[in-house]
C-alpha cells in the first residue's frame, strides 16, 4: 500500500518561550484528507506547536514543513487556515461582516461568504452582531472567517471548549464533513474523549511527543478501552521505573 500523502512534516522541533524550552526535539507526520487530534493536558504545548505550523512561532531549531512549503510561508496564506482558542471575530460587525472582511484578504466573492455561512450552520443569524452571539456561535464565525479562503488546511486550537455537548456534537460533525471534502484538520484538545472523533492522533505531555497513534492502536498499545486511561497507562509506561 502506498504511503498516504503528508500534509506535515515536522522534524527535530525545538521551541523556547520565556526563557525555558517547551518543545523538546518533536518530529511527526500529518496525513492529508483527514482528521488529527492533538491531545493532551493544558499547558503541554499543543497551541505552541499549532503556532509552528502555521509559522507564527519563532523556532530554535528543527523544521515544519506545511504543504510541501515551510511553515509561514507567503504561499501558504490562502492554503492554510487557523481558529484560535479565543473566537476572533469584531463584537460590532455582523456575522456577514465579519467574513466578508476576511474574504477581501482572499480576493473571495459574496457567494464563497454566503457558501461559509452557511457551511457552519449560521445563516439565519448572518445579520447579528458578534456580541449578540453565544460563545459556540461566535466559535463558529471563527470558523467560517478561516473557511472563506477555501484553505487546503484547517487549525483549530481547542474550538469545542466550554461548549455545550449538542454544540459539540455538532462541531465535529461539520469537521467530519470537512475532511470527507479532502480537506486536513488538525484539533486540539484536553479532553481525552475527542480523541475518538479522529483518524490519528498526537499525544504530548510537558512538550514533548509521547506517541503518533490512531485510537484502536492507543487502546491495543495499552490494553485500555477508555480513552483516558489509555492515556494515562501510556504516561505511566513512558515514565523511567
Amino acid at each position: 500500500m502506498a504511503a498516504p500523502e503528508l500534509a506535515i512534516e515536522i522534524t527535530h522541533l525545538r521551541v523556547r518561550r520565556g526563557g525555558r524550552e517547551v518543545l523538546h526535539d518533536i518530529s511527526l507526520t500529518v496525513p492529508r484528507g483527514r482528521i488529527t487530534g492533538l491531545l493532551g493536558p493544558s499547558g503541554c504545548g499543543k497551541t505552541t506547536l499549532m503556532r509552528s505550523i502555521v509559522g507564527t512561532q519563532l523556532v530554535q531549531a528543527g523544521s515544519v514543513r506545511v504543504l510541501g512549503e515551510p511553515a509561514g510561508s507567503p504561499r501558504l496564506r490562502s492554503r492554510v487556515g487557523y481558529v484560535t482558542q479565543a473566537p476572533s471575530i469584531y463584537d460590532d460587525l455582523t456575522v456577514t461582516d465579519n467574513v466578508s472582511y476576511f474574504a477581501a484578504l482572499y480576493d473571495r466573492t459574496d457567494d464563497a461568504v454566503h457558501a461559509a455561512i452557511e457551511s457552519v450552520g449560521l445563516g439565519e443569524h448572518a445579520r447579528q452582531r458578534g456580541n449578540q452571539l453565544s460563545g459556540g456561535q461566535r466559535t463558529r464565525v471563527s470558523l467560517a472567517c478561516a473557511l472563506v479562503a477555501d484553505p487546503e488546511l484547517l487549525v483549530l486550537d481547542e474550538p469545542t471548549v466550554g461548549l455545550d455537548p449538542v454544540l459539540r456534537a455538532e462541531l465535529w460533525r461539520q469537521f467530519h464533513d470537512l475532511a470527507a471534502q479532502g480537506r486536513t484538520l488538525i484539533v486540539s484538545s484536553h479532553v481525552m474523549d475527542e480523541a475518538e472523533h479522529c483518524g490519528d492522533l498526537l499525544l504530548l505531555r510537558d512538550g514533548s511527543l509521547l506517541a503518533e497513534l490512531s485510537p484502536d492502536e492507543l487502546r491495543e498499545r495499552t490494553g485500555e478501552t477508555s480513552l483516558e486511561n489509555a492515556f494515562l497507562a501510556l504516561i505511566r509506561m513512558e515514565q523511567p521505573r
